[in-house]
């Protein structure tokens, strides 16, 4: 079965494009969405946590301690490194296991992540999708999304590869400026992918 990487910087839209693939039966593992989720069921990965993090990390109830973490990573670059360090290897097998579970007659699957190359997970998948938008257009988009100031998003986006790094280790691109039409582009990559899965 094809894996294709789907990523794309912060605001680019590619949830969007992922819930596309979906409306044409594609099934697709959400990595973010994974990765919460490990943290608060992988037994290894919390002890792991909270023996680099500190106790904080969770609360009494066993849920993360979200704004104690954030307030480690996103102001110190190696404490993020550190953080993804642990996490990775953890969506990794959630993937694995996912995929093992997939019906057999999908033609592909989709992984759906921020940090596709940043986390080498690229390499996991046979190809790779990026999808691109303008920095102002993604800047705005995630300042009403998540009612973010403009510097907190800056900030996030300067944690990611910049779109020319992502670009240039993509197989395939998907523009989503609001000026070209995103279907038909998900139809042709559509097409493509059944071509090649046979």
């Amino acid at each position: 079965m094809l894996k294709i990487g789907l990523t794309g910087n912060i605001g680019s839209g590619k949830t969007t494009v992922s819930k596309v693939f979906e409306l044409l039966g594609i099934p697709v593992f959400y990595a973010d969405d994974a990765a919460k989720n490990v943290m608060v069921n992988d037994p290894v990965l919390i002890e792991a946590i909270k023996a680099t993090f500190g106790k904080l990390s969770y609360f009494e109830d066993g849920s993360l301690n979200r704004k104690h973490i954030a307030n480690i990573v996103f102001n110190d670059a190696d404490e993020l490194i550190k953080l993804n360090a642990l996490v990775h290897p953890a969506t990794f097998r959630a993937f694995d296991e996912w995929v093992r579970n997939v019906k057999n007659d999908a033609p592909y699957v989709l992984k759906e992540a921020a940090l596709l190359f940043e986390s080498d997970s690229y390499k996991m998948c046979d190809y790779s999708i990026m999808v691109q938008s303008p920095l102002e257009t993604r800047i705005q988009r995630v300042m009403k999304r998540d009612n973010l100031t403009r510097a907190e998003v800056e900030g996030r986006n300067a944690k990611q590869f910049t779109e020319e790094r992502k670009s240039g280790l993509a197989d395939y691109i998907i523009i989503n400026d609001e000026v070209q039409l995103v279907i038909p582009q998900v139809l042709k990559l559509h097409d493509e992918f059944l071509s090649l899965g046979h």
